[in-house]
């Protein structure tokens, strides 16, 4: 288990899963629906199947591009504490465990769901053929919020789309400030990614405009939801977009020493801080 949860970087889940429970508990309070324990869980279950999936077929798919990379090379397939078919097998089941969940929701989910895995896991060739590989994993995290809220409702809204969106820009920024450790090495072995393509000021300038962008739609949602929002969900994009400032404050195109800290422990925090205050917002204003 814990080779696996190595594998799939279980600790990288605290991106996504935070924006699906905002999703989940949008839907809850703006509409007729009413909170269930099976949905919640459910949802839970189609992240942690979506994720493992989508990370085991990344770690399969690159397996030989990492073990030339030295910053990689000590990943679990190439250092040998998982076998490449091991992995295969576990990106296969989970992927077999996300639909099965999907069919215990609701009709639409479970037609979305072959969607969604092709999405999530997609990501994973595109570096191989186009620069913008970044915003194929940030539409691939973006579905969580409005996957949840289908979860809840079954049906398309225009609000959790924001949140979407959000997700989109912001998950495609911090990748490509992630990207700027491997502009060498993705230029040598003929790999597609912003930085490798425009350069780390060029790509840094990209980031930024992404994450204005992420800062933006978290916003949109004050002006298209009929529910009313308090001061805890003002606060909440405070934090956000004060997070997104400090990890451009932490970045430089001539120091990289703290890219890790920029996109771990700062993304992660911003996430959950986010949606923590959105519940206690959204349990306050109900």
């Amino acid at each position: 288990m814990k080779k696996y949860l190595s594998l799939v970087t279980f600790a990288h889940t605290i991106f996504a899963m935070p924006f699906a429970f905002i999703g989940f508990f949008l839907a809850v309070t703006t509409t007729q629906s009413h909170f269930d324990w099976l949905k919640l869980v459910l949802m839970v279950l189609c992240m942690v199947f979506a994720r493992n999936s989508a990370m085991a077929f990344n770690r399969y798919l690159d397996r030989d591009i990492d073990a030339q990379n030295p910053r990689t090379k000590q990943r679990d397939i190439p250092s040998g504490r998982i076998s490449a078919s091991a992995a295969l097998t576990f990106t296969l089941v989970n992927c077999a465990l996300f639909i099965a969940a999907t069919w215990f929701i609701n009709p639409l989910c479970f037609y979305l769901s072959p969607v969604a895995l092709f999405v999530v896991m997609g990501y994973s060739a595109t570096k191989r053929f186009t620069a913008l590989c970044h915003l194929v994993l940030g539409l691939g995290l973006s579905l969580a919020p409005i996957g949840a809220y289908l979860v809840v409702t079954g049906a398309f809204a225009l609000t959790p789309l924001f949140f979407s969106l959000s997700v989109l820009c912001w998950v495609s920024g911090f990748d490509i400030i992630y990207a700027l450790q491997d502009e060498d090495f993705d230029r040598g072995l003929n790999l597609h990614s912003i930085p490798a393509y425009m350069g780390k000021v060029n790509a840094l300038r990209l980031s930024t405009f992404l994450h204005v962008l992420s800062a933006a739609f978290i916003i949109m949602p004050v002006f298209f939801t009929h529910s009313q929002f308090g001061i805890l969900y003002y606060a909440g994009i405070l934090f956000f977009c004060a997070m997104l400032i400090y990890q451009h404050l932490l970045v430089k195109p001539n120091d990289l020493s703290r890219v890790n800290f920029a996109f771990m422990t700062t993304n992660g925090i911003a996430s959950v801080v986010f949606a923590v205050l959105f519940l206690l917002d959204r349990i306050w204003i109900h």
